[in-house]
């Protein structure tokens, strides 16, 4: 971040002085945490990068998705889901959801704002967050803008980034290639050999979606993955494991666990998806690896519609070698290969974060840092992991709010010219 030394820094920004925190990120997680607040009475400002609400879920997901899990464990604090909606919403009714959500708050974030750094300032002890304009807001004067005020929450999440791997001859293979952030639906893949890697829910679901748009899909599964039943009996997964953990230990759980998906899926293992040793409920607690809820891929595997293969060892041109020695002719590759936070690329000055962006404290004390920084989305816990964090962080800041007749003292000494208050 620029000193305030620089003369031309100091005049070239304009400067906003904020009556309450800073949120960085409109998806769920900070529309969450903005209703909370608004339920308290503190005013806050959300800073987004895209000129929509939960730009994942509106730009960068693909047609058929659903919500994975019941709807009750994915509906945002003070505002449940419509009580006609399915059990596992589709996007478009998500988004709805979101987009209903905002309004009936009140939540109007400042749009094309991508942050560019953020910083405790120990003289003043305020949080300065720089951001530039992005889109329509690029050509103003306005387009850098310092943000400044006493709380920050960070609410940008686990999925800020693609995560596209380097791999050996890829910039020759020549055909197409594309992250499944940008892929809508298996229609322009239709008659195409289609490697798709990755063998998580996004994975899977992407390889059925193109067997139904008549497409030749080959998975790379190259670790050990947890494959169970979306529904036992009509009833959902998650929903028996969220009820057992209530009576039973967490070893106990997983092993009720495997025993039903043995019962309902059969042996995964003699289709190339070797189960981890870790249960896994253990696994997403110590890893954050989320096993996949199956939706129909199975069938597919075994009908032969989807075809399993080991690791990727190098592309070659309009072909791909494995690490058993196969070489397989691809038209096209997806990459399935998951998200991750961005959040050390613009946060300074603090070990709040560790190097891979989610907070150094396990769940569930990892939502509050020192300085009035908070961080909610990051828990590997979905939806009801970032609604529980946001409830926190609200009830803690309104506290101090409250307590607070003056948000910041002695504001004047220690920043230029504040333009603007919000």
């Amino acid at each position: 971040m620029s000193s305030m030394s620089d003369p031309f820094d100091f005049f070239s920004r304009r400067c906003v002085w904020v009556h309450g925190p800073i949120i960085v990120g409109a998806g769920p997680s900070g529309l969450a945490v903005g209703a909370c607040l608004k339920e308290q009475g503190v005013p806050f400002v959300i800073l987004e990068r895209s000129d929509c609400i939960a730009s994942l879920w509106q730009k960068r997901t693909y047609d058929r998705l659903k919500i994975h899990l019941p709807k009750q464990f994915c509906q945002l604090p003070k505002l449940p889901f419509p009580e006609d909606y399915p059990e596992y919403p589709s996007k478009e009714e998500f988004i709805r959801y979101l987009e209903s959500y905002a309004k009936h708050f009140n939540i109007n974030p400042r749009f094309n704002q991508s942050v560019q750094s953020a910083r405790y300032d120990e003289t003043c002890r305020l949080w300065r967050v720089r951001t530039v304009g992005t889109g329509a807001e690029a050509g103003n004067w306005n387009a850098e803008v310092e943000y400044i005020g006493r709380w920050l929450v960070v609410a940008t999440g686990e999925n800020a980034e693609k995560v596209v791997p380097e791999m050996e001859g890829l910039a020759q293979f020549g055909g197409d290639v594309t992250h499944v952030c940008d892929y809508k639906s298996g229609d322009i893949y239709r008659g195409k050999r289609v490697l798709v890697v990755g063998c998580g829910n996004s994975g899977m679901e992407v390889c059925v979606d193109l067997c139904d748009h008549d497409a030749f899909p080959s998975m790379v599964v190259r670790d050990s993955v947890h494959v169970l039943p979306r529904e036992v009996l009509g009833k959902s997964t998650f929903e028996l494991a969220v009820f057992l953990l209530k009576w039973l230990p967490l070893w106990l759980v997983d092993r009720i666990l495997l025993v039903l998906a043995w019962l309902v899926l059969g042996n995964v293992e003699k289709y190339g998806l070797k189960r981890p040793s870790t249960g896994p409920l253990e696994l997403k607690n110590t890893q954050g690896r989320t096993p996949v809820l199956d939706i129909g891929t199975l069938s597919k595997i075994r009908s032969g519609d989807i075809t399993v293969v080991p690791g990727v060892k190098r592309f070659m041109p309009s072909k791909v070698e494995l690490v058993d020695g196969q070489v397989l002719d691809v038209d096209s590759v997806i990459f399935a290969t998951g998200y991750r936070s961005n959040v050390p690329r613009w946060l300074q000055g603090t070990d709040f974060f560790s190097k891979d962006g989610y907070p150094k404290v396990p769940f569930p004390n990892g939502w509050k840092g020192n300085s009035g920084l908070y961080a909610v989305g990051f828990t590997r816990r979905g939806l009801s992991g970032a609604s529980s964090d946001a409830v926190r962080i609200a009830k803690d800041i309104a506290r101090v709010w409250k307590e607070e007749t003056k948000p910041a003292k002695g504001l004047t000494a220690c920043h230029r010219r504040c333009m603007s208050q919000i």
